[in-house]
């Protein structure tokens, strides 16, 4: 299995570089994850990054994986517990030589499942921003009343300037075409009411430059916590810090419901004749919060598509990451965002209202620490 070089036509030879040692289960994980990949993208290439003596061995057991990678070794492994900045000194490892495959034009996109912090420090200082966008934001699909939602941002940002709110919108719009496949995705922009004068200044202002830019018509205006699975919205637009709560409360609710089911349905003989009647139903519901289906955090507004999967998933879990990597290279997602970016460019701002003075400023990591270290691994529906 020799590693392959760039084509001399420019093209890039791999669809995806895999982090192999990412995750909880890995490379065990990974390599039945990419196992089921093949299946479903029998054309797919992917640079395989880690410990060698551990992935052939994998890879001579899951053939079908095997004929759709090629490996490259790598001498270390970034762990859960280290910090960003230790991570970036690890100029060997399976997450790091994955990144440098993207940034070399070898790779269109990269799939970890390790270190969330880390990945955002090593997107950022290896693969880098792309062009018009001030920061990368965390992306994910999560489940509503009226289909799927994207939510961003989910953590890279604790703190967000009106520009950078404007920008997610951009990019949330972009990945819910790709993603969902939607003509025209409706932008929603969190807050504690719908009101007009509700919120602060910055969130205010945002909603004004939303409203004055190309994507007015698609701008629905505030929303509240509820609407999220309520779907008013196809794209909720917000901070990380209030994304990440919103994202870890939604989970707490999920496990709590679900708990609560099972306490229900166990409670005696006529509720398990209960949940005998309600199966399918039951069933049904489980489907379609499968936390399987909604892995796959897309760290959005990099020169290179960058996907996050849960630390925990299982293969299948893991291979549904794998597939929203390639809707986003398939899909050319970056040159949708690109397509936002310029019209946005082209557009006359409205004049910026200066914040208040009471205003909190937080300040922002120096280049290369991640916006929060050792973030939580991201995922809009329930792990369990």
């Amino acid at each position: 299995m020799a590693d392959a070089a760039v084509s001399s036509s420019g093209a890039a030879p791999f669809a995806l570089a895999v982090d192999g040692m990412g995750g909880d289960g890995a490379p065990e994980t990974v390599v039945a994850g990419l196992a089921i990949a093949a299946k479903r993208h029998p054309n797919l290439r992917i640079l395989l990054t880690g410990d060698e003596n551990r992935l052939r061995p994998l890879l001579e057991t899951h053939r079908a994986a095997a004929s759709i990678c090629t490996l490259r070794h790598a001498g270390s492994v970034i762990t859960n517990e280290m910090k960003g900045t230790a991570a970036l000194r690890l100029r060997d490892s399976s997450m790091r030589i994955a990144m440098g495959a993207v940034a070399a034009g070898e790779a269109q996109g990269v799939v970890s499942a390790g270190n969330s912090g880390a990945l955002l420090a090593l997107a950022k200082i290896v693969i880098k921003t792309m062009p018009g966008i001030d920061r990368p934001a965390l992306a994910a699909l999560g489940p509503s009343a009226r289909g799927d939602v994207v939510m961003l941002d989910l953590g890279a940002n604790v703190a967000c300037a009106p520009r950078n709110l404007l920008e997610f919108a951009v990019m949330g719009e972009a990945f819910a075409r790709v993603v969902l496949g939607l003509g025209a995705p409706t932008i929603g922009l969190l807050n504690v009411g719908s009101e007009e004068m509700k919120g602060d200044e910055r969130l205010r202002q945002a909603a004004d430059m939303l409203r004055a830019s190309p994507l007015g018509g698609q701008f629905h205006g505030f929303i509240e916590g509820h609407d999220i699975t309520a779907g008013t919205t196809d794209v909720v637009v917000t901070d990380g810090f209030t994304g990440n709560v919103a994202l870890k409360t939604g989970e707490g609710a999920f496990r709590l419901a679900g708990g609560m089911l099972r306490q229900v349905f166990t409670s005696g003989l006529l509720a398990r004749l209960g949940y005998l009647l309600a199966r399918s139903g039951l069933q049904r519901m489980r489907a379609l919060l499968d936390p399987r289906r909604y892995n796959g955090a897309v760290l959005v507004g990099l020169n290179g598509v960058v996907v996050k999967s849960h630390g925990g998933a299982d293969a299948e879990g893991f291979a549904h990451a794998v597939d929203v990597a390639m809707d986003m290279v398939t899909h050319r997602f970056n040159d949708r965002i690109r397509a936002g970016l310029s019209q946005l460019a082209a557009s006359p701002e409205p004049g910026a209202r200066a914040p208040a003075s009471t205003a909190t400023e937080v300040s922002v990591p120096a280049a290369g620490e991640p916006a929060m270290p050792g973030a939580a691994d991201v995922t809009l529906a329930p792990t369990g």
